[in-house]
């Protein structure tokens, strides 16, 4: 089978909605057992529970990844169990609307902890591990925000620029110990975020904004969280065993077309 990853230990981050649950399943579809950490603990059952039912294998994890110390006991639970990480996929993240003057500092600090802390947490947890059994792949997930200048997105295009750059520091520091580390860059994703957040700032106009926003993506549309975790399978495959220190742009044209 081809992108096969049977028997692979696998961990993803905010795998209890959105992105992280298309791929976390999508892992799970390919033999992989699928460790599937969340805030919301009750979330990455469902999704747990989703993954069992395939059939296939995974595992539910309450965790903060704001904090090194649960990333850390995670990752120890999960050698304990099975003698080995391969693959880690950090998803978690949280969105803001703001630019600089409208963003406070709380904002700023919750961000950063979050989406760039988080980041670093759950590699620093599973490096050991993939150090001391020379193989592993870490696949993070930036924004077309790192690239390019988004509005109203100051902090958030903050942290996703720091989450492309530590990939690259870690592909760079851990190639010769058979660690590979990519990053995604999506553009606008269908998820149930993006419909709360138009429901919430444009009651009765959902249809319209939906349309508008999806036409920002020169191919008319925004992106499933399918076609997001079809990219990260396969960067986490051997066929992509010659991928390392780069990072894909998954965005409907966004960035070259619209430039």
């Amino acid at each position: 089978m081809a992108f096969d990853l049977t028997g692979k230990i696998a961990l993803v981050t905010g795998g209890g909605s959105g992105i992280g649950r298309a791929i976390a399943l999508q892992l799970a579809t390919q033999g992989a057992v699928v460790y599937v950490l969340d805030l919301n603990a009750d979330a990455a059952q469902q999704v747990a529970t989703e993954i069992n039912k395939q059939p296939g294998k995974g595992f539910a994890v309450g965790c903060n990844v704001s904090n090194q110390q649960a990333c850390v006991q995670v990752a120890t639970q999960v050698i304990e169990a099975h003698k080995r990480i391969d693959i880690l996929v950090n998803s978690a993240g949280i969105a803001h609307i703001g630019k600089l003057e409208t963003t406070t500092e709380h904002d700023f600090e919750k961000l950063f902890q979050v989406n760039v802390k988080g980041v670093y947490n759950a590699m620093y947890a599973v490096l050991p591990s993939m150090k001391q059994q020379r193989s592993g792949v870490i696949i993070n997930l930036a924004s077309v925000a790192a690239w390019v200048g988004i509005s109203d997105r100051f902090a958030y295009s903050m942290t996703k620029g720091a989450v492309a750059t530590m990939t690259l520091s870690v592909a760079k520091d851990y190639v010769q110990d058979g660690i590979r580390c990519n990053s995604i860059s999506p553009g606008r994703v269908h998820t149930p975020f993006v419909d709360g957040f138009l429901k919430a700032n444009y009651p009765g106009k959902e249809k319209e904004m939906f349309e508008k926003l999806s036409k920002t993506q020169p191919v008319g549309r925004m992106a499933t969280p399918e076609e997001i975790a079809s990219l990260v399978v396969y960067l986490c495959s051997d066929e992509a065993a010659f991928i390392t220190g780069t990072d894909y742009p998954i965005d409907g044209g966004f960035l070259t077309l619209n430039t």
